[in-house]
């Protein structure tokens, strides 16, 4: 099968989706390949590159099926900093801005998956414009707009990620013998619920063990 230059549109795709399946792609790569009941964004012989833009949950079905058979890479955009544009008004920047740090928002929904050999993780950090209408029936809490597309602007870097030797780089030096969420979220510069999550993700995967609780939370230990 030739190889053809992925396009907008197909299978209702958006446009960030889109533009990384272009980023990633090699002469010769086949696109939206059926396999095994599934829809594969990208094959390249034996390997299988799949752009994830939502939930990693709705993967788990489609990843404990190929990975068997297969090395996949999975591609998760996390914007570090957005525009919003909206009809009539002038692009402005969005005050929320995400980091590497937002990758656990995802995988507490499957905090084993790098644990399995064939697959590898890249974590793309993008700025992108969210292009929004105006619709009565969105939600108060976004203004009443509801986004329509994202436009990639431009990729700032990629974190890869293919062992859970690579996840544990982003624990913070100085943690204690025994430590909280808490503590782990001061020493790591994020927010203590952000920290949870990362705890909920390493307890499974062997990093964190518990040793106790007290006042402050459940007391973890690092394993070696």
């Amino acid at each position: 099968m030739s190889a053809k230059p992925p396009h907008i549109g197909t299978l209702n795709e958006g446009s960030l989706h889109a533009a990384l399946k272009v980023r990633y792609s090699e002469p010769g790569d086949e696109f939206e390949v059926p396999l095994d009941g599934f829809v594969i964004d990208i094959r390249r012989d034996d390997l299988l590159i799949e752009i994830q833009t939502s939930s990693f949950g709705a993967m788990g079905r489609k990843l404990d099926t190929l990975l068997d058979q297969y090395r996949v890479v999975l591609v998760y955009p996390v914007a570090v900093e957005t525009w919003l544009a909206k009809p009539g008004a002038k692009e402005r920047r969005s005050p929320k801005k995400g980091s590497v740090y937002s990758l656990f928002d995802e995988l507490v929904s499957m905090p084993t998956l790098l644990d399995h050999p064939g697959l590898t993780l890249d974590v793309v950090l993008v700025s992108v414009t969210k292009h929004q209408v105006h619709d009565p029936k969105a939600r108060r809490g976004r203004g009443g707009f509801r986004t329509i597309d994202r436009v990639l602007r431009e990729v700032k870097g990629t974190e890869r990620f293919e062992t859970v030797d690579d996840l544990r780089r982003l624990l913070p030096d100085g943690l204690p013998d025994d430590f909280t969420t808490a503590d782990l979220a001061r020493l790591a510069g994020v927010n203590r619920d952000v920290a949870q999550r990362m705890a909920y993700c390493f307890r499974p995967l062997g990093v964190f063990k518990e040793t106790g609780r007290t006042k402050a939370g459940i007391l973890h230990r690092l394993v070696s």
